[in-house]
């Protein structure tokens, strides 16, 4: 790392300019290979896969998605009639629409409301959506433009699934207080424009690579959104660290070649280890088996590597052509001194809470258990077109559905019977048909369609209650356990159940039962990593639950916000299930970042124990030179971060305001409370570790300025012998 470091030091114009040029190339790159995003949510193996596969294979004029045209008022009158058929008309005329099933046409009669205020048309197209997108971009904008929706005279069009186009704009708002923070922070406009440099060339390259890389990998839409979140985050982050340790360098009187060696060569080895950390815990989505979380796990993957590598090579560059100058154009009232001894008040803190360590121990688990109660409701599911923008075509479209067919129609179930083997086809679909009728929770079933080879059939099986709602959920294992098999008995017939709501209830539980395996993974990888670090057990352990703990904090926070609660009032969360795989990524992101917190603070009380032999001091101490610039990075995790909770996308705004959480608690009641305390309730038993264990782990070092600066006299005393 000190000669990478100083190589980059030397070589700076050099490096700069290959980074230029990188960059360049590969945005030329990426506008050769735009991305190509798409993801498949069915869950391998399960019953609604299958029914998918069926569908695909016996319907092949189904094989793309569908929207709804959604009408509203008064459907018998003529001239309403005639504009409803215009509309139909026109849609059908667009690219890729293969068909339409009109209200006005044969065997069509349910799709037109019992007050016949509201009707609907279905559009097929014959590829998916994300297809579609794919190869043209602006077929969506192109569709709602030529079906003219919105409110005409006496006349209400609305259009289904399709959603308008985001503003994408979260990250720059996080950067705009990212700047504020900084700023505050090392009180110098320059000091403060090196981490936002370095970001933005992380930030532009790690979102290229990702947009590449999902041409390659199934990779959904939000998948770009979480890259950024993360990425963004850490890359400010791992510069802030870096900058800090070399003003302090300079500070004691380095010059700026030695500060800029002695910084990466400690906070660099640990900001390394972090962003090792960090990946390890993306990556470890990959252990869940679902190909959209791939492109997910390779899109985030991509961005901290990018934010990774520009802080290890691009920012020593940077600092050589800054050199002393790093503290000039100063904003008055700002940058005071990190560390005054112990006059600094993050070091009299620690005192406070060494000298009470049972108090603070038991004061932060009771803060972080009554966080936590919520999680204990948490509910698996997808969110519904209901929770979209109020003023989005999709919403109208889902409230104008609901008023005049009931709540659960806009989450059909899909019952696909494969008749192929059934003695009498007939006589089995009509046995099924009343038995879904006559389930509990059903508000009507369609009439049947039958494929052209009559051997398979498609019922939809309308609920009473939203497609979110935890009774739909119920009624899908109604219908799978025990009122189809009742029904199809000894008929020959084979029926899987899919549809929306099918899905996710088999993913969530698919989901359910790899979690553990995963975060065992996670956790056990990481808890390795630290052992050979500090080379403490005790420490590793310790580190390793206290990151549970904030997660777990975070988890119920986000579960109280989704309950129709004041909080996800006040910030607009609608009251609905998360999505089984958004506590899945925000423990592979939280896990990951919680650890550079630990590593930073960790290490610099390790250097500071092994420099005097006394834990309590070398607690006090490293709190002390670390609390700071913890605070001032949590700080601008928490607002890069929230700034995501008011995104349109209802998961996206989960995600957000999870890892708001988890970052604000990790930075304050964790790292400043419980690892203080813990660490003076275990004394010198933190660094105590098994001698076989200590033979056999490989010797890392990540912090400690005295091994430092011996190697950079090494490297100075070659340089003179070479000359």
């Amino acid at each position: 790392m000190i000669r990478i470091a100083d190589f980059c030091y030397r070589r700076r114009r050099y490096v700069l300019v290959a980074w230029v040029l990188l960059f360049v190339a590969i945005f030329a790159a990426g506008s050769a290979l735009p991305a190509e995003n798409r993801a498949s949510y069915a869950t391998p193996g399960a019953e609604s896969g299958k029914a998918y596969d069926l569908l695909r294979e016996r319907f092949p004029a189904r094989q793309g998605d569908l929207v709804k045209l959604v009408f509203a008022g008064n459907i018998d009158d003529p001239a309403i009639k005639a504009k409803i058929e215009g509309v139909i008309a026109q849609a059908t005329a667009q690219p890729h629409v293969t068909g339409a099933g009109s209200p006005y046409g044969p065997n069509r009669a349910s799709q037109i409301s019992a007050d016949r205020k509201v009707a609907y048309a279905e559009i097929y197209f014959d590829r998916t959506f994300d297809k579609l997108a794919n190869t043209d971009s602006k077929f969506q904008k192109h569709f709602l433009d030529a079906v003219d929706h919105g409110k005409q005279a006496g006349l209400d069009v609305e259009v289904s699934t399709f959603v308008a186009e985001q503003q994408v704009g979260s990250e720059f708002i996080g950067l705009i207080f990212a700047v504020f923070i900084l700023l505050l922070a090392f009180g110098s406009a320059l000091a403060m424009g090196l981490p936002i440099l370095t970001a933005l060339f992380g930030l532009g390259i790690g979102a290229t690579l990702g947009g590449i890389a999902s041409r390659f990998v199934e990779t959904p839409e939000w998948a770009a959104t979480v890259a950024t979140m993360i990425g963004l985050g850490v890359g400010i982050d791992y510069a802030l660290f870096i900058i800090t340790r070399y003003r302090q360098s300079l500070a004691n009187g380095l010059s700026p070649r030695e500060a800029n060696i002695t910084a990466m060569g400690t906070a660099g080895r640990a900001v390394l280890f972090a962003g090792g950390t960090v990946v390890i815990s993306l990556l470890g989505m990959l252990t869940m088996g679902l190909s959209y979380l791939n492109g997910v796990a390779t899109s985030a993957v991509l961005a901290v590597l990018a934010m990774l590598t520009a802080s290890l090579t691009l920012l020593p560059a940077v600092l050589g052509f800054v050199g002393k100058n790093i503290d000039k154009l100063r904003v008055p009232f700002t940058g005071r001194a990190s560390h005054q001894g112990t006059r600094a008040f993050w070091y009299r803190w620690s005192r406070v809470v060494q000298r009470r360590p049972w108090f603070a121990f038991l004061g932060g688990a009771l803060v972080l258990l009554i966080i936590t109660l919520p999680l204990f409701s948490l509910r698996f599911g997808f969110p519904d077109e209901g929770n979209n923008l109020k003023d989005q075509t999709s919403r109208q479209a889902y409230d104008i559905l609901s008023t005049g067919f009931g709540a659960g129609f806009n989450g059909p179930l899909l019952l696909v019977a494969d008749l192929k083997g059934a003695s009498d086809p007939r006589a089995a679909l009509t046995k099924l048909t009343d038995a879904a009728n006559g389930a509990e929770g059903v508000a009507f079933v369609a009439p049947a369609v039958m494929n052209p080879a009559n051997d398979t059939a498609i019922l939809n099986v309308f609920p009473k209650d939203k497609p979110q709602d935890k009774s739909t959920s119920q009624l899908v294992h109604r219908l799978r356990d025990n009122v189809i098999p009742s029904a199809v008995a000894s008929t020959g017939a084979v029926v899987r159940v899919g549809g929306f709501t099918a899905i996710s209830i088999d993913q969530s539980d698919y989901i359910t039962r790899r979690l553990p395996i995963f975060i065992g993974s996670v956790v056990f990888l990481s808890f390795l990593l630290l052992t050979t670090v500090f080379r403490s057990p005790l420490v590793a352990l310790k580190a390793g639950v206290m990151n549970l703990l904030s997660i777990a904090a975070a988890y119920g926070v986000m579960s109280y916000a989704v309950q129709g609660t004041w909080l996800g009032n006040l910030l607009s969360i609608p009251e609905t299930p998360i999505p089984a795989f958004v506590p899945m990524i925000m423990f592979a992101i939280l896990f990951g970042l919680s650890m550079d917190y630990e590593v930073f603070l960790l290490s610099r009380i390790r250097e500071e124990y092994l420099r005097t032999g006394d834990n309590g001091a070398a607690v006090a101490d490293g709190l002390a030179v670390t609390a700071r610039v913890i605070t001032a990075a949590a700080a601008i995790m928490v607002f890069v971060f929230g700034v995501f909770i008011f995104d349109p996308n209802v998961f996206i705004k989960q995600i957000g305001l999870g890892l708001t959480t988890a970052v604000l608690v990790d930075a304050t009641i964790v790292r400043m409370v419980l690892v203080p305390a813990t660490m003076e309730l275990l004394g010198n038993a933190n660094w105590w570790i098994p001698g076989w264990l200590a033979r056999i782990l490989p010797e890392v070092h990540i912090e400690g300025e005295e091994a430092v600066q011996a190697e950079l006299a090494t490297l100075l005393a070659d340089e003179k012998v070479t000359v």
